[in-house]
């Protein structure tokens, strides 16, 4: 079936201090640093559960230093405690976790820290002219955070994606990550920056960020922004890179060698496109217009079709964008497996020889599978997996489309041409794949969630425990959530 949706105080009034030298016997988790309030706790109450925790193998920090991670407190009056805090030297206290007592009950009662969640936050609220506006309750990680039905930021998001993708044709990740975890934070907030103020405490927003945001509240625009729109390498390097098989490096090297348009590229003999370019630039009118989730829905039907006729018990689902309850993507990704382990092995190409009898498939990439569980764990980032993939390339008629294709008035053809991904992983590895294959910015956080919390390795083959030294099976999204001691969140609510 197709599936279409996963240190005590000396005095009463002490402030933060430096750090001091805990006991480091038998510490578990490396990546995260308590600090126990003493107000409102006292002084005995502390000292019983700092030994606890370190019996349990946690890092007790005795004084509030920029190393913590975790700031532990039994004072209920967050405004106050807040005050405190603030009161110190701390520059690092946007990034902390304010906690409440429970938070670390359950840590204790599970041997290890557990995911923090709304109700464990200490939140103080500051007030606008007209909607309370909470403060240090926004995670660093998107894994920790939904997205909204609606982006209140969209001024400032859109900005930084921009700055974003400019960082990108520089070849700078760092900057590039950093802008996009700026525009993700924003979209998770239910409501919208009027001041800057009340973005001090928000994770992820750096120096930069806040200049910019700073600027369009002072201008209702950026001009660095609008320089970089108005930059000729950027404009032509976004117009390259919007072709099917046109990366970066591709279009930075054409744009080197003086070529400013398509019609430049498809005049120098001196340069060969390879197969996918040559598709791209032939059906680009197509594929660089969006699909609609009508048609993503009727390519379902096609690949659940051919699917089925080949493996009655197949496993289709849909995901990317529209999985993530998108209106509009610019192409369409499925899964593809079977509930036998190994049967999958020859699925791919036997759907490949299937839309070819059709007489609608315009383009075909096939990579073979090149998994191997003997390298697993993995210890450094990969964008794409190992499994069977597919990059296609299909004709999707008119009246396939419940409401008709998204077309040009003048366009009289009663098709177009639209991009399709299939991924086929074997099933005990489906669940890891549906995660990353759903999104991967929102995947690539949640990697790093595991990595720097949970001194776990995850990625789209598997979840890997570098505490127990064991591999953590998984047969849905939410078991992977679950091991990671994380709320599950909705496919449509990881927007990030």
């Amino acid at each position: 079936m197709f599936h279409a949706p996963i240190v005590p105080r000396a005095r009463k009034r002490s402030r933060p201090a430096e750090a001091s030298a805990p006991r480091r016997e038998g510490v578990k988790f490396e990546d995260v640093r308590l600090y126990l309030v003493e107000r409102k706790m006292g002084r005995s109450r502390r000292s019983f559960l700092t030994e606890l925790a370190r019996s349990k193998g946690f890092i007790v920090e005795d004084v509030l230093s920029d190393v913590v991670t975790h700031v532990v407190s039994e004072d209920s009056q967050a405004s106050s405690l807040w005050a405190w805090l603030k009161g110190g030297s701390v520059k690092n206290l946007p990034v902390m976790h304010v906690l409440d007592i429970s938070w670390f009950t359950d840590s204790m009662r599970e041997g290890k820290p557990v995911a923090v969640e709304t109700r464990h936050l200490i939140q103080v609220y500051t007030y606008t002219s007209t909607t309370p506006t909470p403060v240090s309750t926004v995670s660093q990680y998107a894994c920790q955070r939904r997205t909204t039905t609606q982006n209140n930021n969209k001024i400032f998001t859109d900005a930084f994606e921009v700055l974003a993708e400019s960082h990108e044709f520089n070849d700078m990740e760092g900057p590039c990550l950093a802008f996009r975890r700026a525009a993700s934070v924003l979209k998770s907030l239910p409501w919208t920056v009027q001041n800057l103020r009340v973005t001090e405490d928000l994770p992820c927003l750096g120096e930069h960020s806040m200049c910019v945001i700073e600027e369009i509240l002072q201008h209702g625009r950026s001009f660095e922004v609008e320089k970089i729109l108005s930059d000729e390498r950027y404009q032509i390097l976004k117009l390259f890179t919007s072709v099917f098989g046109v990366g970066p490096k591709t279009a930075e090297k054409w744009y080197r060698r003086g070529l400013r348009s398509f019609s430049d590229v498809l005049a120098e003999p001196s340069i060969h496109l390879n197969r996918m370019q040559q598709s791209g630039f032939l059906h680009y009118g197509d594929i660089s217009r969006a699909v609609s989730k009508a048609e993503a829905q009727a390519l379902g039907n096609i690949i659940d079709e051919a699917v089925h006729a080949i493996t009655p018990d197949a496993i289709l689902t849909l995901t990317g964008g529209f999985r993530r309850g998108k209106d509009f993507g610019h192409d369409v990704d499925f899964i593809v497996t079977t509930p036998q382990l190994g049967k999958e092995e020859r699925l791919l190409t036997s759907v490949i020889d299937r839309l070819k009898h059709q007489g609608i498939l315009l383009y075909c990439e096939y990579q073979a599978s090149t998994f191997d569980e003997s390298k697993l764990p993995s210890h450094r980032f990969e964008a794409m997996d190992h499994f069977a993939k597919c990059f296609l390339i299909l004709r999707l008629e008119d009246s396939q489309v419940d409401g008709g294709l998204q077309t040009a008035e003048e366009d009289r053809r009663g098709w177009r041409a639209v991009r399709v991904d299939l991924v086929s992983p074997p099933v005990d590895r489906y669940a890891f794949t549906l995660l990353g294959w759903s999104g991967s910015r929102f995947e690539r956080d949640l990697r790093r969630f595991a990595r720097m919390e949970r001194r776990m390795l995850l990625d789209n083959h598997a979840l890997y425990d570098k505490t127990k030294k064991e591999f953590l099976a998984a047969t849905t999204e939410k078991d992977i959530f679950a091991h990671l001691g994380l709320e599950y969140i909705e496919p449509w609510q990881r927007n990030a």
